[in-house]
């Protein structure tokens, strides 16, 4: 009788674990969790060519079930969740311009209201180049602002590194400054890994320095051989190469961003040839391990 029982405890916990491995999402594995998803960025050309619904029949047959948007197609809100939704893909956050957060931060909040997203963004902050200390705090000032103004509509405001925001600023860089200058409970982050690495920066320290800043992330690749250092925040969209091929150490950098806090994970691929390159990076992070 104890033998049967302990047989029927095996079989029930080999089952529960099958079915576990049976439920785990598109893209994550034993040591990847995500959630993840794709910025629908990476599909410009796809969607100017195919039209919304076509492109994100594409999006729903790679397993994807989280979108974070920039833009709608010239759709109107309640159209483009209707596509989403029908594929069950939920938009959880999305790309603004800097001058609407700065000028009409009301604005922004009601059109991501209306698109269902939990957060609200942008993804390069307007300055003269080169970045200096004065723009930066005039960055972080209008972040805090804007983050005070969605808060109030149960929206979480984000800022997305482009690289230009690593200039050396005594010990540290203006992204450290800028970091800094944003209150915790009003401005998280986005970490684009690529836009981390370019400029000659470490994920993985990034992320450990400031833990819960780091609500989402762009996983995103550069290919090997590319040089590192520089701060202009443009590369060529070639040098985007599928996940696990490129420069970057996955295992810590995902490690790190776990630790951190990362609530979401993006794909973002700016290539040419991101269709093909999507599917490579999702069975990439099916099979990390850290």
């Amino acid at each position: 009788m104890k033998f049967l029982l302990r047989s029927l405890i095996t079989l029930n916990l080999f089952a529960a674990g099958a079915v576990a491995v049976l439920a785990a999402d598109p893209g994550t594995g034993k040591s990847f969790q995500g959630p993840v998803g794709l910025q629908l960025y990476s599909l410009r050309a796809q969607f100017a060519a195919n039209g919304a619904a076509k492109t994100l029949d594409a999006v729903k047959g790679y397993g994807i079930r989280y979108a974070e948007l920039a833009g709608t197609y010239n759709l109107k809100p309640e159209q483009l969740l209707k596509l989403l939704s029908d594929r069950g893909i939920k938009a959880v956050s999305g790309h603004f311009p800097y001058k609407r957060f700065k000028e009409n931060p009301e604005a922004v909040a009601a059109e991501a209201k209306a698109l269902g997203l939990e957060f609200a963004g942008c993804a390069w902050a307007d300055h003269k180049a080169p970045l200096d200390e004065k723009q930066a705090r005039e960055i972080a000032a209008v972040f805090n602002r804007a983050g005070a103004v969605l808060a109030q509509h149960g929206l979480r405001f984000f800022y997305h590194n482009h690289g230009f925001e690593f200039y050396p600023l005594g010990n540290e860089t203006l992204m450290d400054l800028i970091i800094r200058e944003t209150d915790p409970k009003l401005v998280s982050f986005q970490m684009d890994v690529l836009w981390t690495v370019f400029p000659g920066q470490d994920p993985a320290k990034l992320l450990n320095k400031y833990p819960g800043r780091w609500a989402l992330m762009h996983l995103k690749d550069l290919k090997k051989g590319v040089p590192t250092g520089s701060l202009v925040g443009k590369t060529d969209v070639t040098n985007d190469v599928a996940l696990g091929t490129g420069q970057m150490n996955w295992t810590d950098i995902l490690a790190a961003a776990r630790k951190a806090g990362v609530k979401y994970y993006f794909i973002e691929d700016e290539s040419p040839t991101a269709p093909e390159q999507i599917p490579q990076s999702m069975r990439f992070l099916e099979k990390v391990t850290f």
